[in-house]
């Protein structure tokens, strides 16, 4: 079950990385690490740095997907994107947090891109 749910992720990070390219955005980073926590895509729109939390689901039997991004997971979301921000020596630009929720349900694709999903408090 581990491994489907990891193949499952993965192709959701490709599906999320073609589309944000066909938005526009220049990918930046994918999978960055900060510990054991993990940003899936940072990107570039425009001049906004956009850090992006993928969720990908089969069904809603736990909420959709973009439901499933917890307090918890934006604060660590929050935490690394502050570590790279740091590392990176990123100035002049502004940030966001974005979720692009991926559902295949019912052999339907769906994407919801919801940008500004949350903000750093």
């Amino acid at each position: 079950m581990q491994k489907y749910k990891q193949e499952l992720g993965k192709r959701g990070e490709d599906k999320a990385e073609k589309y944000l390219k066909r938005e526009g955005f220049l990918i930046l980073g994918r999978n960055y690490r900060y510990g054991h926590k993990e940003i899936d895509l940072i990107g570039k729109d425009g001049n906004t740095i956009v850090f992006v939390e993928v969720k990908t689901g089969r069904s809603k039997k736990f909420g959709t997907p973009e439901e499933r991004v917890s307090i918890r997971k934006q604060k660590n979301l929050i935490a690394v994107a502050l570590d790279y921000i740091q590392k990176s020596d990123v100035t002049g630009c502004d940030f966001r947090f974005d979720v692009l929720a991926i559902s295949y349900e019912k052999g339907k694709e769906s994407i919801n891109h919801i940008r500004n999903a949350f903000m750093v408090s």
